[in-house]
């Protein structure tokens, strides 16, 4: 038995193209010196075969045996912005990655709150780091859910990859940190699949515009500071009016949801092909309003609940309901601006935590939390990462610089490079310079 395996791993060890010259049978089964394995010189490039130093029982030197060294380090950080429970990457989406021979780095406790424990990250094979310093400072890209607060700005360095929902229209600041330390800036919001969709945008678009009614309705009682009106009515008293503004993914949702709420739902969009699908797809029982200012001052001023779903890809979202407009409305009503991680569709929208959800102004009640979809992370994070997912390995897999310019999609997703803004909406909300991608591949 001794002699099969003996004569096996001579044969196998010989057809290594590191192996420089016959040896003898005796010397075999060959051991790992522990340093090399665990601590392999920092000149040993990633996804390349390296040769490790080894030990025969009857040898008086060295010899050479390939080891294949993880291709790319993903580092996932618990996310910090206020009450965000979503995380980047599932102990599913480890497994694959540990198996396709990348390197996860997970902080402690970051998948948690969505329902995900560190035992399931360390069993699909995932190394937990105690901090989120070590986390980026260990990492090749970093994969996470919302955008860098400024506390994460310390970890930037020149080579770094962020793979996440990036907003950099309206955080010029964020912007600036990015360009200063050549961080490579994917943005999930604005990469493109092959029908020219947002594909990464629509699984949290979904998932927003349905909380957008379930919240609306919840403000809209009086402990809340609205008007103490139940949204689907009664028997004798009739519905909330609902007035949903954009017919994208956003509003699609939120106007199912009302419906079924048993409200009265008017949606405005400026696409008349697309408000004749609506038409359709809601068999007629909707109201379908074409978008110009009077119009939208007019639906706004009758409606008890507003909802802004208008998104222009990566720029800044324009205000559609004026402040004058607002002033009109009828008091104790709710506005939920699902538009404000983007700058908002309403100009007396401003940004809100989990923590202070809503404010009250001209009488109206405004709801306009930025990370909506954090409230629900299990759902939410099961429905981002499905879709992230086989991006994230497809730059695992052929490094990022290469899935850069293999994929169209991934390209429309590069927002900075090389200190470079590469996405015109976001040079042009900031005033700032645009680089074309293809100038810097």
């Amino acid at each position: 038995m001794r002699a099969e395996y003996d004569r096996d791993a001579q044969n196998a060890i010989q057809s290594l193209p590191y192996w420089p010259h016959p040896r003898p049978a005796h010397a075999c089964r060959p051991q790992v010196v522990p340093d090399a394995a665990t601590n392999p010189p920092a000149h040993w490039q990633a996804g390349h075969a390296t040769a490790m130093m080894v030990h025969g029982p009857a040898t008086a030197g060295y010899l050479s045996l390939p080891q294949r060294w993880p291709r790319l380090i993903v580092g996932v950080p618990k996310e910090i912005k206020d009450h965000e429970t979503r995380v980047g990457v599932t102990p599913a989406g480890v497994k694959a990655l540990v198996e396709a021979g990348h390197k996860v780095l997970v902080e402690t406790s970051a998948g948690e709150l969505s329902a995900f424990p560190d035992t399931e990250y360390t069993a699909a094979g995932a190394t937990i780091l105690p901090t989120a310093a070590e986390v980026w400072a260990k990492s090749d890209l970093i994969v996470k859910v919302k955008e860098p607060v400024p506390t994460e700005y310390e970890h930037f360095r020149d080579g770094l990859s962020l793979f996440t929902y990036l907003h950099l229209a309206p955080l010029p600041e964020l912007t600036d940190k990015l360009l200063a330390k050549n961080v490579t800036g994917i943005a999930y919001e604005t990469i493109r699949d092959k029908a020219g969709t947002l594909p990464l945008l629509t699984p949290m678009s979904e998932v927003a515009g349905r909380m957008s009614v379930q919240v609306g309705a919840t403000y809209l009682q009086s402990a809340h500071g609205g008007r103490g009106q139940l949204l689907g009515g009664v028997p004798g008293v009739p519905p909330a009016n609902v007035c949903v503004i954009g017919g994208g993914i956003v509003g699609t949702n939120a106007a199912r949801i009302a419906m079924g709420f048993g409200a009265k739902v008017t949606i405005v969009d400026l696409n008349l092909n697309r408000l004749r699908e609506l038409d359709d797809i809601f068999n007629g029982r909707l109201y379908t309003l074409a978008s110009n200012s009077y119009n939208v001052a007019k639906a706004v001023e009758e409606s008890d609940l507003v909802i802004g779903g208008v998104l222009i890809p990566g720029a800044t979202a324009p205000k559609i309901v004026t402040r004058e407009m607002v002033k009109r409305m009828k008091k104790g009503a709710v506005i939920v601006d699902v538009a404000i991680d983007q700058g908002g569709c309403v100009e007396t929208a401003h940004p809100t935590t989990h923590s202070n959800p809503s404010y009250t102004e001209h009488g109206v009640v405004h709801y306009c939390v930025t990370n909506m979809p954090a409230a629900v992370p299990h759902t939410s994070t099961l429905a981002l990462t499905n879709a992230t997912f086989p991006y994230l390995m497809k730059l695992a897999k052929m490094g990022i610089t290469e899935a850069i310019k293999s994929d169209h999609g991934i390209q429309d997703g590069v927002n900075t490079l090389q200190g470079k803004i590469t996405f015109r909406g976001v040079a042009d909300s900031q005033k700032k310079h645009y680089t074309a991608l293809a100038d810097l591949l």
